[in-house]
């Protein structure tokens, strides 16, 4: 892989169109891939076959290797943009080749990230963050500084700060989840939620994103990219 001069930056949407990216799926951190091993030890040989590739330590991916597979992401994370370039559709064909050539299938449908979605009330962002900050030991996104907190290590699921438009009765602040999958994941979720004894809270944004509610009435985001550029 080269990086020499800027890096293009490329769409959520036209990511996926491009040849070579079958194996992935852009959802809310990045390309991801999900690769079928079926024990660790496969897992650890497809981590090696990785860390092999050129310059793959330019522009590291994240690894989760687990018994059955190993899940990647790939995502250009800079100063001044947090997205998809030409450097990660290079690395992303790269990995899917190594794992093409070691027999591993990739399964789309093992794919998700979850974000906690933090209403601030009547209050403004900036009231709440810095208590989010110091209780999870999180640091700011640089690009969006003023609305996203993520972990350092990059274990934790990242937390967005929601300026609401019409803050609930009490002026207080609520927090819910929204969890991203594949675009063609969108529907069956839903429908499994709902099956579950789930209610729809409301669909006009869809398929971008639905929002449910348990019996209880806690709420949360299944979305996809679709219709974000």
């Amino acid at each position: 892989m080269t990086q020499e001069g800027r890096m293009e930056p490329i769409s959520p949407k036209d990511f996926g169109t491009l040849p070579g990216t079958e194996d992935w799926r852009v959802i809310s951190d990045g390309a991801n891939a999900y690769f079928r091993t079926g024990s660790m030890a496969a897992g650890a040989r497809l981590v090696q076959a990785i860390g092999a590739l050129p310059d793959v330590d330019d522009h590291a991916p994240a690894v989760d290797v687990l018994r059955d597979g190993v899940t990647v992401r790939v995502v250009t994370y800079s100063d001044d943009y947090y997205g998809m370039t030409d450097v990660d559709l290079e690395l992303v064909r790269a990995i899917s080749t190594a794992a093409r050539e070691l027999g591993f299938e990739a399964d789309p449908t093992k794919l998700q990230s979850t974000v906690v979605c933090v209403g601030a009330g009547a209050l403004q962002r900036e009231d709440v963050m810095p208590f989010w900050e110091a209780v999870l030991g999180y640091e700011r996104r640089r690009e969006s500084a003023d609305q996203d907190l993520v972990d350092p290590m990059g274990r934790g699921v990242p937390y967005w700060f929601e300026q609401m438009e019409q803050p609930r009765a009490d002026g207080l602040g609520a927090i819910h989840l929204s969890v991203w999958v594949p675009i063609e994941e969108g529907p069956q979720r839903v429908a499994a939620a709902l099956a579950a004894g789930g209610r729809m809270v409301r669909d006009e944004f869809a398929p971008s994103w639905w929002t449910l509610a348990d019996a209880a009435g806690n709420e949360c985001d299944v979305g996809t990219i679709a219709g974000r550029g």
